[in-house]
């Protein structure tokens, strides 16, 4: 990986950090609440002196199966996700000289979607769903 790589770095608990190391789990959840979406989304606003609208109606767009992040255009801005090329999963907060808790992933994207309960996501909830690729070995 060269110098411009956009590393994403989640913690995890060990089951999950198990089951991911092991190629059984290939994605992770997050909440769809004002922390995580300041990590994953950029906004983009359409209207000089715009501030960002109220979290909550924010939410309700998603819930309502308003997902396309690119083109919401009810409201006075556009959002689309971050770039990260690499997700770093930790079991934990390791020091970083502690490799065996720390497991590099390609970055397959993200998506607003429900995610599988036999990896932890509660039924018919959204969650923004951190995609895996392959274990990178450097």
């Amino acid at each position: 990986m060269n110098g411009n790589t956009k590393k994403l770095t989640l913690s995890l608990k060990k089951q999950w950090f198990e089951m991911t190391k092991a190629g059984i789990k290939s994605e992770d959840y997050r909440e769809i609440n004002e922390y995580w979406t300041k990590r994953f989304l950029n906004t983009y606003f359409l209207k000089e002196k715009c501030v960002l609208p109220d979290f909550d109606a924010f939410v309700k767009h998603l819930n309502a199966g308003k997902i396309d992040l690119i083109n919401i255009s009810e409201l006075p801005y556009t959002c689309d996700f971050k770039v990260f090329n690499q997700n770093i999963m930790t079991l934990g907060y390791p020091k970083s000289t502690d490799t065996l808790r720390i497991l590099k992933l390609e970055h397959k994207g993200i998506e607003i979607r429900e995610g599988n309960p036999d990896w932890g996501a509660k039924p018919g909830k959204l969650y923004f769903v951190i995609k895996h690729g392959k274990i990178i070995n450097e």
